[in-house]
């Protein structure tokens, strides 16, 4: 794929930039660059080669889910710092 002014122009309203003209000829340099090592990948023989389907071999290394004490009312707000009775206060967010 060719990368040209019109291409980079298109990604950067995508992605909501506003590029110079200079930052736009690096741009292009850049993605050229990146998708020249995207052909090299191409190139590679992978016809032997199992497709990927987890990044580790783990598999689920989770602990068990066993019931604690729970936190009482009075610690959870213990250094809370704005409380009310038994509530955090916390400043309005909507008017």
């Amino acid at each position: 794929m060719k990368i040209d002014k019109k291409i980079v122009e298109d990604i950067a309203h995508l992605a909501r930039l506003e590029l110079s003209e200079s930052e736009n000829a690096e741009m292009i340099n850049e993605m050229s660059e990146t998708l020249g090592w995207m052909e090299k990948l191409n190139e590679v023989d992978t016809s032997n080669i199992k497709p990927l389907i987890h990044m580790s071999q783990e598999i689920n290394v989770l602990r068990e889910d066993t019931p604690k004490e729970m936190l009482s009312h009075e610690a959870g707000l213990k250094n809370a710092p704005n409380k009310d009775s038994n509530y955090f206060r916390v400043p309005k967010v909507i008017d």
